[in-house]
């Protein structure tokens, strides 16, 4: 069965959020938008584009900071709409120049740092 994008439910704004997860540790890196043309261009090229809100428009993963994140596989999950897409990360996938953009805790009800940017 071949996959088609317009099967997904996107949300009004035709946006489908996705999650970008390590593919070899599992560790979740970071939560972003697509939406039709980013699902398509991410399964033909195999570097994850997103759709960015902010800027309205595409955004490949790493084109500026060079923090590529190339597909390994893309998954859809029951209701079709949110994506998991299994990545192998070049350097920090957050902004912040972390790891994970999930780097804040929250333990005992206060917010602690669990990971420094990288050097």
């Amino acid at each position: 069965m071949s996959f088609d994008t317009e099967t997904l439910v996107y949300d009004a704004k035709g946006l489908i959020p996705a999650v970008a997860q390590d593919a070899a540790s599992g560790e979740v890196l970071m939560v972003a938008w697509m939406n039709a043309e980013a699902v398509a261009k991410t399964l033909e090229t195999g570097r994850v584009t997103y759709w960015s809100r902010s800027r309205a428009s595409f955004w490949v993963k790493g084109e500026t900071s060079g923090h590529v994140q190339t597909l390994v596989e893309m998954r859809v999950d029951c209701d079709r709409d949110c994506l998991l897409v299994l990545v192998e990360q070049e350097g920090p996938a957050c902004h912040t120049n972390r790891r994970s953009c999930f780097y804040t805790a929250v333990r005992a009800g206060e917010e602690v740092i669990i990971s420094e940017p990288i050097a």
